[in-house]
Formats: structure tokens, C-alpha cells, sequence
């Protein structure tokens, strides 16, 4: 028997076949090697990129090979050598859909490499190109490069069910752990805000698990708020849980019409976030949490916590706590973060 060490995630077995998939989906697992078992936990062999993501138990071990013809998509493609090193090793699974950037160096074999990705993803029925997502409505343009002519997918995470438009909304597959770590802060009879819900994985996330008493999801996208509407209706969360086309400068408004005052603020804009920081501050419930998330350089994260201290005294309010984690990387030393912050108002 050939083996191999390699670093793995150690998951209890009730949760393995969801922690399976969205590893699957990330491109992370070793499928060269087995997984191992023991009496209440999984091991599931990982590549070094998941040091890339939180909210995982790492362990090393030694692992069984397994038998494989074909083990990754770079194994059928021909290009010269000098393009090799330049395809890419991880790209977003949503659905049944995939999405990769590509260099412009590989654009004129984005064909093969399409379709090569399709052989080696016997669940994905299109491969698309993606450029960086931009604008208010939070859009990015795709190109399908190989499979079925579509843009709209079904994504399963946990339990749920996202009818998602990888082109006209915001999506990511990858903060799946996040949106369930944020479910499992949020206590009973909470009132939750969604101030940019896109198709609304936050708020169904937490409707479902955290039974609040309410979530009020809002996006300026209206194609994200129709998809957001079904998703509520999908996952049968429409006791608690409303979507509203709205913009989040008219947030007072809303809440005021709606009768709450949030417990929890989820503010999912990276790039954007810290300009409607003032406003969430202002209609948080006193001992209230936001659940802030930004797009930042390694070097300004401590720079920006002291940014949103300075910004809550300007509203006579007091940061009680604030935990950082990273979440994903975004370029070399530029990372996903997210913020839990417990705020105390005067």
C-alpha cells in the first residue's frame, strides 16, 4: 500500500458530506488520496491552498493512494511549456456551472481548457470566463467557453437550495462556511438586516438555522431580489423573511416602515462597505453585532479596525469587541476579511 502525508481536514462524520462537496467545489481536495475514517470524525486529504480559508480543523496524517487515470484537467491539455505554470489551480464551482479568470495569455485556449474542465468535472454542464465584479449592482461580464449556453444555476449548500445568475448577480460558493459560522452567532428572536443581501444565501442561511424573529433582506439589483424572492420561497423561510428592492442609503426608512430595530447587521460590499458603516452604526440596537466584511491589503487591516473605532465615537457609540478572520484570498496579500463587531451605543 503507497502512501503519502498531506495536510487534511478533520470533520465530524455528520457534517462530511457537506464539508466534501464544498471542498470538492473549491478545488481543495486531494483526489489522489483516500479519505480516512475513525469512529466520529473524517479526514479528508486537502491541497495547501486551504490555509487560504478559516473556520477549518487541520490536521497532518499519512494517506492511501488511490488509482487514478486522470486526476486534474491539466493533464489533457497541450500547450507550450511556458503556458503550463499559468493555468489556473482554483476557480469557483457554483452550481453546475464553473467560473475561472483566465490570463491573457491563455485567452486564445480557453476552448480546450473548457473542455477539459468538463471531462474532469462530471457534475459541471458549463464553464464560463469571468471578468472582476464592478458597479453599484455588484455585475461582472461572462463568457461561456465550453458546455450549455446558460447563466443561471442551482447552487446546494447545507441543506439549501440558491437559484443564482452568475451574471447579473453576486454570488461566491466560498464564503458557504461564513454564512453558517454567521447563523450559528445569531440567537432566537433575533431581527436581522441584510443591507446588500444580492440572492440572499445570508439571510436564508440564517433564517433557517438561527430561527430569528426577522430578517429584512435589501439589494438595489433587482434581478438579485426576484432570485432572492424565489430562494426565499425555495428554502420555506417566508415566515420570517422578506426581500425588498430597495437601496441601503434608505435604510431608516425601511426599518422604520417595518417596525425593528436590528440585533444583527450583516454588511456584505467588500470594496464599498465602509461607507454605509455610519449608517448601520446609527440604527443598531444598543449591544447590537455587525458582521462587517471588506476587501483589504494585509498591511491596512489593523488600519481599518482603528478606522471603524474612530468612526463609531464620531456617533457616540463604543466598539465593545471587534474579531477579525480572513476568509479567503483575493490577490497576493490582499484578503477577504470579516469583522464581528459588538457595538455600544451612549
Amino acid at each position: 500500500m503507497e502512501t503519502e502525508e498531506s495536510l487534511a481536514v478533520k470533520i465530524k462524520k455528520t457534517e462530511g458530506e457537506q464539508t466534501r462537496v464544498f471542498l470538492r467545489n473549491h478545488n481543495l481536495l486531494k483526489s489522489n488520496l483516500k479519505i480516512k475514517r475513525s469512529t466520529d470524525y473524517l479526514f479528508i486529504p486537502v491541497k495547501e491552498s486551504i490555509k487560504d480559508f478559516d473556520n477549518f480543523n487541520l490536521v497532518t496524517d499519512s494517506f492511501e493512494k488511490t488509482k487514478q487515470s486522470i486526476s486534474t484537467y491539466q493533464h489533457l491539455l497541450n500547450l507550450p511549456i511556458e503556458l503550463q505554470s499559468q493555468l489556473p489551480t482554483s476557480f469557483d464551482i457554483i452550481g453546475d456551472i464553473i467560473l475561472l479568470k483566465l490570463p491573457k495569455e491563455l485567452q486564445s485556449y480557453s476552448k480546450e481548457i473548457g473542455r477539459a474542465l468538463l471531462k474532469t468535472h462530471a457534475h459541471v454542464n458549463t464553464v464560463c470566463t469571468i471578468d472582476p465584479v464592478s458597479g453599484e449592482l455588484r455585475r461582472r461580464n461572462v463568457h461561456v467557453i465550453a458546455g450549455k449556453q446558460k447563466t443561471v444555476t442551482n447552487h446546494k449548500e447545507y441543506g439549501l437550495w440558491f437559484k443564482v445568475d452568475v451574471e447579473k448577480t453576486y454570488f461566491s460558493s466560498r464564503l458557504a462556511t461564513e454564512r453558517k459560522r454567521i447563523s450559528n452567532l445569531i440567537e432566537k428572536n433575533a431581527f436581522v438586516y441584510d443591507m446588500f443581501c444580492g440572492v440572499a444565501p445570508f439571510s436564508i442561511m440564517i433564517a433557517k438555522y438561527a430561527q430569528p424573529k426577522q430578517v429584512i433582506a435589501v439589494d438595489k439589483n433587482h434581478d438579485a431580489i426576484k432570485l432572492a424572492q424565489h430562494n426565499i420561497q425555495k428554502n420555506n423561510v417566508s415566515n420570517n423573511t422578506i426581500a425588498i428592492h430597495e437601496d441601503a442609503l434608505n435604510t431608516k426608512q425601511i426599518l422604520s416602515y417595518h417596525k425593528i430595530i436590528p440585533t444583527h447587521i450583516i454588511m456584505n460590499l467588500p470594496f464599498s462597505a465602509f461607507e454605509f458603516f455610519p449608517l448601520a452604526l446609527q440604527v443598531i440596537k444598543n449591544n447590537g453585532m455587525i458582521h462587517y466584511y471588506d476587501m483589504i491589503d494585509e498591511n491596512s487591516i489593523e488600519k481599518r479596525i482603528d478606522q471603524l473605532k474612530s468612526t463609531a465615537q464620531k456617533y457616540d457609540s463604543t466598539l465593545l469587541e471587534t474579531t477579525m478572520h480572513k476568509i479567503k484570498t483575493y490577490a497576493p496579500h490582499e484578503f477577504y476579511i470579516g469583522i464581528d463587531i459588538t457595538v455600544s451605543k451612549k
